[in-house]
């Protein structure tokens, strides 16, 4: 079925100028991306309409590596093609590599310095209040009817009572719901008075359930060119490192096993970096278990998704093993992040005809419906597991709660909501305040 769109395609230059804005603001990990995103890209431009946002991430969950790069790369190839994905993935880590690198250099030159974590501690807050907001948005747009409640609720419960990974979580509920479309099939759709909403309001998107998709030909000749392509980029800083380098040894492992990081952990940031930090402590000695928390801390710190961290080790290995050379710790910090973040790419480009092919399918859409509905659960888990260490900064107890970080939560809520504050002046006035708080010694 084919519908003529009401919205024209965005310019690339205004898509690009977005892609950039994000790469420097994303904070909060995948919570805070998807409110970026959703926030500016379907309530705000009307560029992809909220059935074919969360249809898209639902699949990117499956998928190893961050599911929020994934999916700016799905959305910035159907806006704009092959050129499109390249902007969004690449725009979306490359600033916060270039902030961890910065930041790596000053933690080897200076230390711990209390003052920059103190700054991005100001803005934490803000964060929380940015997630909040994604939550009730995401909840009133996915939760149809009560099977989808009941799925959220679930979610939620397995995840911050039982600590079941994510992944189980996506894989149990795609569990129930074939069984439930087996036995009751309209319960997977909700409320079919939302659902006739949603139809109507789908024409007033560029990107909506009806549109063409771009490439929505699935062949196995343009699988094995993007593989090919893939290969090319895989070996080029390789055979690069092995004509140049002295220690080929070093990058060798160190490129093999960040791809096999990127290539085989499944279930998101808090299922890969335990994998990360068990083998570069334990087993390789790149860093020690106290560097790793100080890289997660600076991680925090930087925009982009949490495992951004991978760049802090790899430029931690290089460091050390080039004798304390900062040139070798932030060559090793890039080739890190090229290869974390590379296989995303492939993912997208040679896998995108299917998830065009499946978003007009009424029985995979009421399966990812339920598995959006969980998404939502998972929300609510990182909103609390996030906001109780910014409110509660010396763990969960009411001597513990900090006055301070939570009024800032509120006042960010209101400011967001009732003023509609550009989230980039939010963003400074928070890292101002946690510089003030610092050198007032509050």
């Amino acid at each position: 079925m084919s519908h003529q769109q009401s919205e024209s395609r965005p310019a690339f230059s205004e898509a690009l100028k977005f892609w950039f804005k994000l790469g420097w603001i994303s904070f909060g990990g995948t919570a805070g991306h998807i409110a970026l995103m959703h926030d500016f890209l379907v309530d705000k431009k009307k560029w992809i309409s909220n059935s074919r946002f969360f249809h898209a991430l639902s699949l990117c969950m499956l998928l190893p590596g961050p599911e929020a790069q994934q999916l700016a790369i799905y959305i910035g190839q159907q806006l704009h093609g092959k050129k499109g994905g390249l902007a969004a993935g690449i725009l979306f880590v490359l600033p916060s590599a270039f902030i961890l690198l910065g930041l790596s250099i000053v933690y080897v030159s200076f230390g711990n310095l209390p003052w920059i974590y103190a700054m991005f501690n100001g803005l934490k807050p803000a964060v929380i209040a940015l997630i909040i907001i994604a939550l009730v948005k995401v909840s009133q747009k996915s939760l149809q009817g009560f099977l989808h409640y009941l799925t959220a609720a679930a979610a939620f419960a397995g995840i911050f009572f039982f600590n079941i990974p994510l992944l189980s979580i996506i894989i149990a509920t795609i569990i129930v719901a074939l069984i439930i479309r087996y036995f009751k099939p309209q319960w997977l759709h909700g409320d079919a008075r939302l659902i006739e909403q949603e139809s109507a309001d789908e024409q007033t998107y560029f990107i909506n359930k009806f549109s063409a998709a771009r490439e929505n030909e699935f062949e196995f000749k343009q699988v094995v060119k993007h593989l090919l392509i893939f290969l090319l980029f895989w070996l080029l800083p390789f055979v690069l490192l092995y004509c140049f380098s002295n220690d080929f040894s070093f990058w060798q492992r160190l490129i093999l096993f960040f791809t096999q990081t990127a290539f085989f952990t499944i279930g998101g940031s808090y299922t890969v970096l335990p994998y990360v930090a068990q083998f570069a402590v334990g087993k390789l000695n790149w860093l020690t278990k106290m560097q790793m928390v100080d890289g997660f801390a600076l991680a925090e710190t930087t925009p982009g998704p949490l495992i951004i961290v991978v760049g802090f080790v790899g430029f931690m290995a290089g460091y050390h093993r080039f004798n304390a050379s900062i040139l070798m710790g932030s060559l090793a910090l890039l080739i890190t992040v090229f290869y974390t973040f590379l296989p995303c790419f492939l993912y997208i480009f040679a896998g995108g005809p299917l998830i065009e092919k499946s978003h007009g399918s009424s029985a995979i859409s009421g399966i990812l419906k339920l598995v959006t509905a969980a998404i939502v659960g998972v929300i609510l888990n990182l909103t609390i597991f996030l906001g109780k260490d910014v409110v509660f900064p010396g763990g969960v107890a009411p001597a513990h709660l900090s006055l301070i970080s939570l009024g800032w939560v509120f006042v960010s809520l209101l400011l967001l909501v009732k003023l509609r504050l550009n989230v980039v002046y939010l963003i400074g006035i928070s890292v101002l305040l946690g510089l003030v708080r610092y050198l007032a010694g509050i």
